[in-house]
């Protein structure tokens, strides 16, 4: 009689990062199906311990998984430390280093010198290709709210800095009743925001659209662009005369024509058209030779949720004119209007529960066949490409 495969689960160390790669429903599950599951303690995760416990898995010492035997199965949400030890065991996360991302080299050379494996969660698919379990759609509905508490904090806090560091909502209810009151408030300054979403029909543009419907944004001021309304390349006007923008584009290997650039924002700019001033880029990969959205360079955070995209150069001055204590009147330099950047990589964290617990329900078919991973479909893909990615790895 073979041994249980026993599957670790991981603390995740990323900052802000509340999400868990298993819930403690699927914990039971696999328990039941005969795995032994061990869980990392973990002052972070959205779960508590004590609810896996419940489940039936034990409990571990937070960050131990580097000492347990080769044969356990590490399972993780975000990407490891940037560390050089090699990695022994088979790992189950999102690692990011699969499309050239900045460092990817380093990454996944941890893999072959230590005799690793990496199932990366991205690429886990079905015999079509299509993903087995995403996050894209909590990623979507997240990346909204967050564009629209930006736009709402600009209008109602001109003079300010950017949006303060945001914290993780109980559910999406919480989360809903924030946005409706920054919103309401804002109306007395100007309309409701006109909204353009590319790859609408996505799991992750479906999301934003249901937030933003959810939000009370009109219907008229929702555009929903895909494939079809893309076709022609850009970079496209009618993102800059819109007042946000939301890519929920999911980037692949192929080179994708700039959705937006700088230089035509300031055209747009100069030519009085501009309304654009929320971007959020749920695709969110600043660093890929393949990002459609090329006025930033940098990931945010949420500590800091915002970057601002500096137009200034090569831009004629607005002015206006002012007119002094003594009656005397003057040009004085506009305001230049705000753009800020939204590019979080881990969106899902502002609502951890939910966004668990759907992305688990989709994963957990694909985890009960772990124990027959040599075999099973989508393991069996997964390990190759693992393979064929180590073998790109320059010499």
């Amino acid at each position: 009689m073979s041994s249980p495969t026993v599957i670790h689960l991981r603390s995740e160390c990323k900052q802000f990062e509340h999400r868990s790669a298993l819930t403690p429903t699927a914990a039971k599950s696999l328990i039941e199906h005969g795995y032994t599951v061990n869980v990392e303690r973990s002052p972070a995760r959205i779960f508590k311990d004590e609810e896996f416990e419940a489940a039936g898995a034990t409990l571990v010492l937070e960050g131990s998984w580097p000492e347990v035997p080769e044969s356990h199965l590490i399972l993780g949400l975000k990407e490891l430390p940037e560390e050089d030890m090699p990695l022994k065991h088979t790992h189950i996360q999102f690692a990011h280093c699969y499309k050239e991302q900045s460092g990817w080299q380093q990454v996944l050379r941890r893999f072959p010198r230590g005799g690793g494996t990496l199932y990366d969660l991205e690429f886990l698919t079905d015999p079509k290709g299509r993903r087995v379990a995403a996050f894209g759609s909590s990623a979507g509905y997240c990346g909204a709210a967050l564009a629209l508490l930006t736009y709402t904090h600009q209008l109602l806090n001109p003079d300010s800095p950017p949006l303060p560091a945001q914290s993780f909502y109980p559910t999406a209810p919480d989360l809903l009743k924030t946005i409706k009151s920054s919103l309401a408030s804002s109306l007395n300054r100007a309309p409701s925001p006109k909204c353009l979403i590319i790859g609408s029909l996505g799991r992750c543009g479906s999301g934003a659209i249901s937030l933003l419907k959810s939000a009370g944004i009109p219907a008229a001021d929702i555009t929903e662009w895909d494939m079809a309304e893309t076709a022609r390349g850009g970079p496209f006007d009618e993102i800059a005369e819109a007042d946000i923008f939301i890519n929920c584009v999911y980037l692949g290997n192929a080179p994708i024509p700039p959705f937006v650039t700088k230089e035509q924002l300031r055209q747009a700019g100069r030519e009085g058209r501009r309304r654009l001033s929320v971007v959020c880029d749920v695709s969110c990969d600043p660093t890929s030779p393949n990002n459609p959205v090329r006025i930033y360079d940098t990931w945010t955070s949420f500590s800091e949720p915002t970057v601002a995209v500096d137009l200034s150069h090569h831009t004629t001055d607005t002015t206006t004119t002012n007119t002094n204590n003594n009656g005397q009147e003057g040009k004085v330099k506009a305001k230049p209007k705000p753009l800020s950047v939204v590019a979080i990589d881990h969106l899902p964290s502002l609502l951890p529960r939910e966004a668990s617990e759907e992305y688990c329900r989709d994963l957990l078919p694909s985890l009960l066949l772990l124990d027959r991973r040599h075999e099973a479909d989508v393991w069996v893909r997964a390990e190759k490409l693992f393979g064929e990615k180590v073998a790109s790895l320059p010499g």
